[in-house]
């Protein structure tokens, strides 16, 4: 059975359409990222499944539960976790006792100091959490989505505020949870950490599911067109190199080919024959963040002004 199941879910608030007829599901044990511009129905959808927002139509089921239904609230909360964009918790608290409180809530709940530990908190167990920096409360937050040690989790911006060090450490904590088959639903504005965590991806622009599928998949970016790019050594030019699709800017020579192998035996070939390093070497496929901007429907103006979900109330059933 899926972790997370919908199908056909609809959102509206008055005239407008937040979420237009979606449908995905998330398997056991999967790194699901839903990512989306503000404004797109991401938001409006994780707190559907979470039990924060009604539905005005469709099917969900998220670990077998429907989130709308209160006689089953209890039983869904105590094996879902988490982690919101702003922390929520007295801030006189120490972080041991925040974890403490919290872990008392589950039948089942992970250690607290070896949470602690988990978090990269162990100087800081002591300290109150309104002496935390931004990056430590995230880190805080981490820690309380899963101290009731959660079969399924939702990530929302889990790294925003965190340095480098602090991102990657966050990165090996979700593949950590993700290896002991924990479900993971993570939202980011960061394509480099959907690309590193997800399994699957699925973008959501204007309140549709616009694609799915890999990081490396989506949008047919592992079938499109690669450019190779280099410079000729010193002293030498590219006169006998004969490519289609080869232009030149300055000393850059780039080649655009949908048959990267044999264009690259045929250049190395041709470099190692003639004794003229290719320098600066490289192959580029689209990325994921431009696969992104063409399907959410970027431009240099922007997209256009949508109400935001996230600020309207939230609908507690």
């Amino acid at each position: 059975m899926a972790s997370v199941a919908v199908t056909g879910l609809s959102k509206r608030y008055g005239d407008f359409v937040a979420v237009d007829d979606i449908s995905f599901e998330v398997q056991p044990g999967e790194v699901f990222a839903l990512l989306g511009p503000n404004g797109a129905g991401k938001t409006t959808t994780v707190e559907i499944l979470e039990g924060f927002r009604k539905r005005d139509a469709g099917e969900v089921a998220v670990l077998g539960f429907d989130p709308a239904n209160m006689a089953t609230s209890l039983q869904l909360r105590e094996r879902m976790g988490i982690v919101l964009q702003e922390l929520a918790v007295e801030p006189l608290l120490t972080v041991r006792e925040v974890l403490r409180r919290n872990a008392g809530y589950f039948c089942n709940p992970r250690s607290v100091d070896e949470l602690i530990e988990l978090v990269g908190l162990t100087e800081k167990a002591g300290a109150r959490v309104k002496n935390l920096s931004g990056g430590q409360q995230r880190r805080l937050d981490l820690a309380l989505g899963i101290v009731g040690n959660p079969e399924l989790i939702f990530l929302d911006e889990p790294t925003t505020g965190f340095d480098p060090s602090a991102r990657r450490g966050a990165w090996d904590l979700v593949e950590s949870l993700a290896g002991e088959g924990t479900t993971v639903i993570l939202t980011t504005h960061y394509m480099d950490e959907a690309e590193a965590l997800a399994d699957r991806v699925s973008v959501i622009a204007e309140g549709r599911i616009v694609a799915s599928g890999t990081p490396q998949s989506l949008g047919g970016r592992d079938l499109g067109d690669a450019k190779i790019r280099f410079r000729i050594a010193p002293g030498h030019d590219d006169a006998e190199l004969h490519f289609d699709n080869m232009s030149r800017v300055g000393e850059l020579v780039e080649i655009v080919t949908d048959h990267e192998v044999e264009t690259l035996h045929q250049l190395t070939g041709w470099s190692i024959d003639n004794g003229i390093a290719l320098i600066g070497l490289v192959v580029e496929r689209l990325t994921l963040e431009d696969i992104y901007l063409q399907l959410t429907g970027y431009s240099n103006e922007g997209l256009a002004e949508r109400p935001s979900p996230s600020a309207l109330t939230k609908e507690v059933p």
